[in-house]
């Protein structure tokens, strides 16, 4: 069944919930293919008769005038061929790789995921490989980052990606100007940036600016392991340790940033397209968003590079009509699904095709978030063995903070830290 499906998924992005997501409802839905949309005219003889089950957010299916529901009913209306009965459930991406791999044969036929799970739920056989011109046409549509996002350890390709998930820096226009803003030290002359740097996912960017690797160029070759030490990584530990000392630094921690943007003690943070709305309101007409700046190192610029993931659909290699949900979910993935998306819930999209639009173009968060995983992120590895990255950084970044590394004890602390990341949990 999972060979059938990599030869066929082209479905559109949704997710379906089952009883077994917890306290998420169930609601069902009749939809022939004449219902309302681009319908095709031509009477379909015996249309066939189905279930699918999609798992996803609440947001997206809050009544039935949603964006989960509408986006099924246009597929329906595409498709006279079959006769579809929609079942909807409730769950997060964040929790779909836990709900899908508690029993995949009872799981939605497709459901939204983030693409961090990717790992467990090949594992688990619980996701279908793409293949043939479904795979066309999501690659034809997708950044080299998206695709590498949904990616396995095998190369093959499990989801279509529907939104990018990564970090960028929201910034004071008043305080910083467009060419300030390209460089960190820069900013730190004239004013004060908040920075989350005893936040794991934060603090990977300075160590792969100057050249550390976490499993591979790729991410998915375990045996190579996370590379932040030697001589670059303690210059980088080195770099953070002045850079805690600036007082125009401050690690930004429980809402410290956005507090400070709101009282005008703080003129830049970094954080995602879901602080977007408070950090306009605190900034108003001076609000800024922009890729990531550069840090000077030892009198080189060195990109800062944040963590890219995506949030994606995914098909069960278990469903009874593989046909039909792979045509779901890269119908749900498609440029069309996520303009709606977009336009209903502000879910910035990823495909390639709607950068160009008027709108997205005119929309400042979207295009910081866009340029960022264009030109200053990495694909965030989905390996289990990725496990093993977060606690010890999370440790350096506190010392950091409390002053327990200084740039005299740096080559000693990195080496530890190096260790550390290639040993825990494994």
């Amino acid at each position: 069944m999972k060979k059938i499906l990599s030869l066929m998924l082209a479905g559109i992005m949704t997710v379906g919930l089952l009883a077994g997501c917890g306290t998420q409802s169930t609601n069902e839905t009749q939809a022939s293919g004449t219902g309302t949309g681009e319908a095709t005219t031509a009477p379909v003889a015996d249309p066939v008769d189905m279930t699918l089950t999609v798992w996803g957010p609440q947001e997206d299916q809050a009544d039935e005038n949603g964006w989960l529901p509408t986006m099924c009913q246009k597929f329906a209306a595409e498709h006279p061929e079959w006769n579809i009965t929609w079942k909807y459930g409730v769950c997060s991406e964040g929790d779909a790789g836990k709900n899908v791999t508690a029993d995949p044969s009872a799981a939605a036929d497709v459901y939204f995921f983030a693409n961090d799970q990717l790992g467990t739920l090949m594992q688990a056989n619980a996701i279908a490989q793409l293949g043939g011109k479904y795979l066309d046409a999501v690659t034809a549509d997708n950044s080299d980052s998206m695709i590498a996002s949904v990616t396995g350890t095998d190369g093959g390709v499990y989801g279509v990606p529907f939104t990018a998930n990564t970090w960028f820096m929201y910034y004071d226009k008043s305080i910083f100007s467009e060419e300030d803003i390209k460089s960190l030290d820069t900013m730190l002359e004239k004013g004060k940036v908040a920075f989350p740097l005893s936040n794991s996912w934060y603090l990977a960017s300075f160590y792969v600016a100057n050249g550390g690797t976490l499993f591979g160029d790729k991410g998915v070759d375990a045996a190579a392991g996370i590379q932040f030490g030697g001589e670059n990584g303690t210059a980088v530990t080195a770099y953070l340790a002045n850079l805690v000392a600036n007082p125009n630094f401050v690690n930004d921690a429980d809402g410290f940033g956005l507090d400070g943007l709101r009282n005008g003690t703080v003129a830049a943070i970094f954080s995602g397209s879901w602080d977007a709305a408070n950090v306009q309101e605190a900034l108003g007409e001076n609000f800024g968003a922009a890729q990531l700046p550069t840090i000077n190192l030892n009198g080189e610029a060195k990109q800062l590079k944040a963590f890219a993931g995506s949030k994606a659909i995914g098909v069960n290699p278990n469903c009874k009509n593989p046909e039909a949900a792979v045509a779901l979910a890269v119908y749900l993935g498609s440029a069309e699904a996520q303009k709606a998306h977009y336009e209903m819930r502000q879910i910035i999209p990823c495909a390639n095709s709607l950068l160009t639009d008027e709108a997205i173009k005119a929309d400042v968060v979207a295009m910081a978030q866009g340029n960022t995983v264009a030109n200053t992120a990495i694909v965030q590895p989905s390996i289990p063995e990725m496990g093993a990255y977060w606690t010890p950084a999370e440790s350096l970044g506190k010392a950091l903070v409390n002053g327990e590394i200084t740039a005299d004890n740096a080559a000693e602390k990195t080496e530890a830290f190096a260790a550390s990341l290639n040993n825990a949990g494994l």
